[in-house]
């Protein structure tokens, strides 16, 4: 009789193939991918109890194929083609940045906000009030746009997409989550597919590298993740600069925008904020302790 394959002997060859690769931690980077790929909400550490197991045959498959994406230097996330973001698991793949943990603190300081101040008008629902339409300015997969959406009390949220590539990957997370209100997906630069809107609060995580900061990322980086998501123009506040700009037309009397920004230009944003005049804007720290997201009253 042939001898049954067990996940540990599955694993066992990756960490070897991983290791030549040239991959810090394979065994770690091995249980991570089986993981990933195997779904239901499975954790490293179960993979490890579960190692004397047969596998499944798709599992195995899908495992496989992420660790040749992982030795060829694909992110990880692109290789297994699934990202955590708070309290979802989305697709992703290279038409859209993968979301990085410092961007949950944008959604918490959002949410923060949206919860301490009453909507002008909305639907009394039970638990509270369900009111006005938040928008999500460079959406990419989906990300903040599908948290506001599940964890929020808006109506709608808009998600506004240059590259339809995607606002493709990000319908298909919208169609994934089923969220509990509405989340339009509209094709376009920043603020102009948003014209006649009455927005409660403006999000976005837009791109605010220099060309030099860009230069200067992870080869990894540079090589799969999409570049026009990172680079905001020739001093990193082009996009920045936009919201700033033109969003206040955009907000009912309160409303807020909430903007992810470079720790190196926190100053230079607050002030662009103050000239073109917002009040009370603030900068405030990620995770990590670092100046990163503006907030700032209409």
């Amino acid at each position: 009789m042939p001898e049954r394959s067990s996940i540990a002997a599955e694993l066992d060859e990756a960490v070897d193939r991983l290791e030549r690769a040239g991959l810090a931690n394979p065994r770690r980077e091995a249980t991570s991918l089986w993981a990933a790929v195997a779904g239901g909400a499975v954790k490293p550490g179960d993979v490890w109890l579960r190692r004397e197991r047969e596998p499944e045959p798709e599992v195995t498959r899908r495992f496989w194929e992420a660790v040749e994406r992982r030795c060829s230097g694909i992110p990880f996330a692109y290789a297994v083609g699934r990202v955590g973001f708070r309290t979802l698991e989305l697709q992703i793949d290279p038409r859209a940045l993968i979301p990085r943990p410092e961007t949950e603190g944008l959604v918490d300081l959002v949410l923060d906000w949206s919860r301490r101040v009453r909507p002008a008008t909305g639907n009394v629902e039970r638990g509270g009030v369900r009111g006005g339409v938040v928008a999500d300015i460079g959406t990419g997969c989906g990300c903040i746009a599908l948290a506001l959406a599940v964890e929020g009390a808006f109506e709608r949220v808009l998600a506004v997409e240059r590259s339809r590539a995607a606002a493709a990957l990000a319908r298909e997370n919208v169609a994934l989550v089923r969220p509990p209100v509405p989340v339009e997906l509209r094709e376009g630069d920043l603020l102009a597919p948003l014209a006649g809107e009455r927005l409660r609060a403006v999000v976005s995580n837009p791109p605010y590298l220099t060309e030099a900061e860009y230069a200067g990322l992870d080869p990894a980086v540079r090589q799969f993740e999409p570049r026009e998501a990172l680079v905001g123009g020739a001093d990193g506040l082009a996009a920045t600069r936009a919201l700033l700009a033109r969003g206040r037309a955009l907000l009912e009397p309160g409303g807020v925008i909430a903007v992810e920004i470079d720790e190196r230009r926190a100053d230079a944003t607050r002030a662009l904020a103050r000239e073109y005049g917002w009040s009370g804007a603030a900068v405030h720290e990620d995770l990590f302790g670092r100046p990163r997201f503006l907030l700032a009253r209409a």
